[in-house]
């Protein structure tokens, strides 16, 4: 179904906090207890020309995917490390994704997402990261 997808990312890096807001369209389904959002990137997100894709198992699985110009595919899995692929424009790298926690509350109809998440590069400490992604019907 179509619908209006509102997202808050925040990066903590030590002290400093960057939060950045995004109100987009999209799709949204869900088949069984697994939930698909996509929208297209756009000059706002800093991947115009790509598409990412969120998709939900329950409380324990996410992974993010985008395709087009900029690739990636985070996966996000509760109290564990994933090593994951980021292809940017200037080049790629490999990063560390360690999840603490996700919170679904999406349902046939839309709903809330919440995940908090580290990233790391070659060891070394990145960033904290949260992402709070409301679905709801166009």
């Amino acid at each position: 179904m179509n619908v209006m997808i509102a997202m808050t990312s925040v990066q903590i890096v030590n002290d400093d906090r960057t939060e950045t807001e995004l109100v987009t369209e999209g799709t949204y389904r869900m088949e069984g207890d697994t939930a698909y959002i996509s929208y297209a990137d756009s000059e706002a997100t800093g991947f115009e020309g790509s598409v990412t894709e969120v998709e939900v198992h329950g409380e324990r699985l996410a992974s993010i995917r985008r395709s087009g110009t900029a690739t990636s595919n985070l996966v996000i899995e509760t109290n564990k490390k994933h090593y994951c692929h980021y292809a940017m424009p200037f080049g790629e790298m490999v990063i560390g994704v360690y999840t603490h926690g996700i919170r679904n509350g999406l349902t046939p109809e839309g709903g809330e997402l919440f995940m908090r998440y580290t990233i790391d590069m070659n060891g070394s400490y990145l960033s904290d990261n949260e992402i709070r992604l409301s679905v709801r019907k166009a």
